[in-house]
């Protein structure tokens, strides 16, 4: 997935790392052994590498502790999480829907949060009731401060980070409409950006001076990241009562299982239509399988008016099927999901109704968004 590398499970969830991540590793690593073998001389080069490396972990597990806060709290609302993913900006919980009410998206976007304050306390109170001294209690000051900093930068209010998802779920309480406070949330984060990218931009063109080249890579996470989520949940919101069958498309490629090839070729591959792809009904019209174009070259012509389509379609497997009263955005993220480009839509009965297409889907979107006529 985007050219991570899956290094395990953690409580069941899939764990990946972003090559960026081993970057930002030895970045950490080089510059906590280099403020330790400064603050502590007496250390050996070797060592002050080792506790630095030590550190970086440390540092990251608390990213990923984070994480861990989310996704429990996700769990326990029943929501599946996909991953946890640690990238050069920290970590990443990818959750498979969103909660179902504005107080349970509160819960899942303050926990993590609330995780890295439960470890900035822990580990204040450990620095104060322990005899650590030296490198170590550096290390301890170190992890409590990141992890403070850790919860205070999450929580400015603009997505993507938790304070916008926070904002989105007051504003989703105040609205009754989960996709205002999205957009809202946006707009926020992406002002954060902005101030992000020139506080960044401003030292480095006046004084040439690097410094806050972090914010301005922050600030250009910040607004990408923002700005999609305010076009997806335009586009969640455009698709909000529409269901799997406003969006099949008309004169969807579908025929008998009865006919045979060669009436099969005549009418339907013959007649200047496109697909190379038909799906297949019995008599009563329910979904039996789908038959390709090239399907039919392992068959000698001469025997295509003695040969049924039904002997040469290929079933096709219930869970690749939707179901004509499904939401039409469940279906969209099923098609990104699964990387598929059209699904066969049946009714209750496995009566099929046609074919969704994305290419139907966008041109559904596009004829909500134009402006009436006058």
């Amino acid at each position: 997935m985007n050219g991570t590398i899956r290094v395990g499970n953690l409580f069941g969830i899939p764990f990946y790392i972003h090559p960026s991540w081993f970057l930002v590793l030895g970045l950490v690593t080089w510059s906590y052994s280099s403020g330790l073998a400064a603050q502590f001389p007496l250390i050996s080069g070797g060592l002050a590498v080792l506790l630095g490396l030590m550190t970086a972990l440390l540092l990251f597990a608390s990213v990923v502790a984070h994480e861990l806060g989310h996704s429990f709290v996700a769990i326990r609302q029943g929501i599946d999480v996909k991953s946890i993913t640690l990238f050069i900006f920290g970590g990443l919980a990818s959750l498979e829907k969103e909660s179902k009410t504005p107080a349970e998206a509160f819960w899942v976007a303050i926990a993590g949060p609330l995780v890295s304050l439960l470890l900035f306390g822990s580990i204040t109170a450990i620095g104060f009731a322990t005899p650590v001294s030296g490198p170590l209690a550096a290390i301890l000051g170190v992890l409590a401060s990141v992890n403070l900093a850790l919860a205070l930068f999450n929580l400015i209010p603009g997505l993507p980070l938790d304070g916008g998802n926070i904002l989105k779920a007051a504003v989703w309480k105040i609205t009754g409409n989960p996709y205002k406070g999205v957009v809202f949330a946006s707009r926020v984060g992406q002002i954060f950006g902005w101030v992000a990218v020139i506080s960044g931009v401003l030292p480095l063109l006046l004084f040439g001076n690097f410094g806050n080249f972090w914010n301005l890579l922050i600030g250009f996470f910040l607004l990408q990241n923002a700005g999609n989520a305010a076009q997806f949940a335009r586009v969640q919101e455009k698709l909000t009562g529409l269901t799997a069958e406003d969006a099949v498309t008309v004169n969807s490629p579908v025929v008998s299982a009865n006919l045979t090839l060669r009436e099969f070729a005549d009418e339907r591959v013959m007649s200047g239509q496109n697909w190379q792809r038909f799906l297949v009904t019995d008599d009563g019209g329910q979904l039996v399988g789908a038959i390709a174009v090239d399907n039919m070259r392992s068959i000698p012509t001469a025997m295509w008016s003695e040969t049924q389509v039904r002997e040469v379609m290929q079933p096709i497997a219930q869970s690749t099927t939707v179901q004509s009263d499904q939401p039409l955005l469940e279906v969209v993220q099923l098609l990104e999901q699964q990387k598929l480009s059209a699904l066969p839509v049946i009714r209750d009965n496995g009566v099929l109704v046609g074919i969704l297409e994305k290419a139907a889907v966008i041109q559904l979107l596009q004829s909500r968004t134009q402006p009436n006529p006058a």
